[in-house]
């Protein structure tokens, strides 16, 4: 961080519509530039292949003992819209985790600030309802007008398989997760607002050998959700149009696999665990098992 990037910090800060967080961050900022002090907080800026200054971001209150900071993040007008703040806030957090030893980073956002919480969620972040550090809640005066997220170490935030929204056609979806501090991760999906189909059966599929293949089929009705929420298994899925794959290795993951879609599964891992939710009971009459049949049957009905 330069000198001459404070006019810069300032119309950033200026774009902040509150100013608690704007005296905070920009007193604690234009000190450890002046005065060269580090203190419990490190600021790294986002610039351009040029090296033209886009915004900041912060991770402050750390606590090395707890392995805990609050990160913090502020673009210019004309970087937003444009991946300078995921760039940004990515690289801070593989900082924090691989480097710094720390284990949990929270953030928060004014209830009101919709685009805020929309980046935030859209990248997979969970918000939380409790677990917040002592040491970052008495920083603010009031903490429930603020909309608390977490990320840990081992979450998959960068997910590649989320990044693509879709594989042959089908929607890959976050399953909400809400971390704690110690006690691991509760997570769950609910019709209607993460599935659009109502469900009828779940199963589950256990204790496969690693490198085993399973699937070969596709259905002519039947929708489901699949995710794993222990180990690693690809899926190859092909439709009238494409054959992709996907990995998944996350269990806030999910993919909903449309109807007439092929799928195929390999056992990356030794007793990876696939879970499905269907929207119909068992139909041996809606499953297509052999290949050649299931490319006429898209053939005709597409």
């Amino acid at each position: 961080m330069r000198k001459d990037d404070i006019p810069y910090i300032k119309e950033c800060m200026s774009i902040v519509d509150n100013k608690f967080i704007e005296t905070y961050f920009y007193s604690a900022l234009n000190s450890q530039i002046e005065n060269n002090e580090s203190v419990n907080q490190v600021y790294y800026t986002i610039a351009t292949e040029a090296n033209e200054y886009m915004g900041t971001t912060c991770l402050k209150n750390i606590d090395i003992t707890e392995g805990t900071a609050e990160f913090f993040i502020v673009v210019r007008n004309c970087a937003m819209g444009k991946g300078y703040a995921w760039h940004g806030m990515a690289e801070t957090l593989k900082n924090a985790f691989d480097n710094m030893g720390l284990e949990r980073i929270y953030w928060c956002v004014e209830k009101k600030n919709l685009r805020a919480i929309r980046f935030f969620t859209k990248h997979g972040f969970n918000m939380l309802d409790e677990d917040v550090p002592k040491n970052i809640l008495t920083v603010y005066k009031q903490p429930n007008d603020y909309v608390w997220f977490a990320v840990l170490k081992g979450d998959d935030y960068l997910n590649e398989a989320l990044s693509k929204g879709d594989v042959a056609g089908c929607k890959i979806i976050r399953i909400k997760t809400i971390p704690t501090i110690e006690a691991g991760e509760l997570s769950y999906f609910e019709v209607n607002n993460d599935i659009d189909f109502e469900i009828k059966r779940i199963y589950y599929i256990s204790k496969v050998p690693e490198g085993v293949r399973r699937g070969f089929h596709a259905h002519k009705q039947l929708k489901q959700l699949l995710f794993c929420p222990y180990g690693k298994i690809q899926l190859i899925l092909e439709n009238d149009r494409v054959r992709e794959e996907i990995t998944l290795s996350d269990p806030s993951i999910g993919i909903v696999i449309n109807s007439t879609t092929w799928r195929e599964m390999l056992w990356m891992q030794k007793d990876s665990v696939l879970v499905v939710a269907a929207s119909d009971f068992y139909d041996a009459n809606d499953y297509i098992r052999d290949y050649n049949e299931f490319k006429n049957y898209i053939k005709k009905n597409n």
